[in-house]
């Protein structure tokens, strides 16, 4: 990513980082679509969570271990977005997510997968468009869960409610920001960095001008060092990895006390 005065360029950085995260994270209503093998029974909106919790128990929050080709990932889902959450453990329990690839990925951004049509794509076909029939899950934005490195998000296209993709999702790899960038970010968006959420994205990173813009439902608690393996494979134009990356998805039992 390019070096810039930031005195000078800080608003033109600002509106190429939002043309960057339309093109990657709303871009896959625009894409090609590939022929798309129902899995899911298709929902228009998911307004309920799918997953009923039994009264006066307390659970322990679901983990899900992502298994990819460069390597293993261990996810926390947030009980803060249980819409979220619950569908997403619904699809790993089908296997929906079984052999699909990450088919975007960008270095400094994000890697992006759960298109169901990525799962027989040939080699450099556009990817992205796929989900569609599964409907659209209801913003759930907490200011207290924001876009660190690390952070699980779900993918959307435009639409006014903001409402995510049903499938597809993206994992945050980012980078560093200083003050001066932050500061800057809140005055252009309208939005408030807790001093926590600050020395994070100085300290770890993230891609802080994506908050409150798409809901982050999960961290990924093991394998940060595998994002970057996945962020930085070779690609094609479209972001695609020129070596396809696959994912399986498990859910890890609870503990038992």
């Amino acid at each position: 990513m390019m070096k810039v005065n930031l005195k000078k360029q800080i608003v033109p950085i600002l509106f190429l980082i939002t043309a960057m995260m339309c093109q990657s994270l709303t871009g896959y209503s625009q894409a090609r679509k590939a022929p798309v093998k129902k899995t899911v029974t298709a929902k228009k909106i998911i307004k309920k969570p799918v997953v009923k919790k039994a009264p006066g128990k307390i659970s322990q929050p679901v983990r899900i271990k992502i298994i990819t080709d460069s390597g293993t990932m261990i996810v926390k889902l947030y009980d803060s977005t249980p819409l979220h959450r619950d569908n997403f453990v619904k699809l790993v329990k089908e296997g929906f997510y079984d052999s699909l690839l990450f088919h975007r990925v960008i270095p400094q951004f994000m890697i992006q997968g759960g298109d169901p049509g990525s799962k027989h794509a040939e080699a450099g076909s556009l990817l992205g468009a796929g989900g569609d029939e599964l409907g659209r899950i209801p913003a759930e934005f907490r200011k207290t869960l924001f876009h660190k490195k690390g952070a699980l998000a779900a993918a959307r296209d435009q639409n006014p409610e903001k409402a995510s993709s049903a499938c597809q999702f993206y994992i945050v790899v980012g980078k560093t920001y200083t003050d001066e960038q932050l500061k800057m970010m809140q005055e252009q968006r309208g939005i408030y960095f807790s001093p926590a959420q600050i020395q994070t994205y100085k300290t770890v990173g993230g891609t802080p001008f994506l908050d409150q813009d798409y809901t982050v439902f999960g961290e990924v608690e093991k394998g940060l060092d595998v994002i970057e393996k996945i962020a930085n494979a070779a690609r094609d134009e479209n972001n695609r990895p020129l070596t396809d990356i696959r994912m399986h998805m498990e859910i890890i039992p609870a503990a038992k006390k």
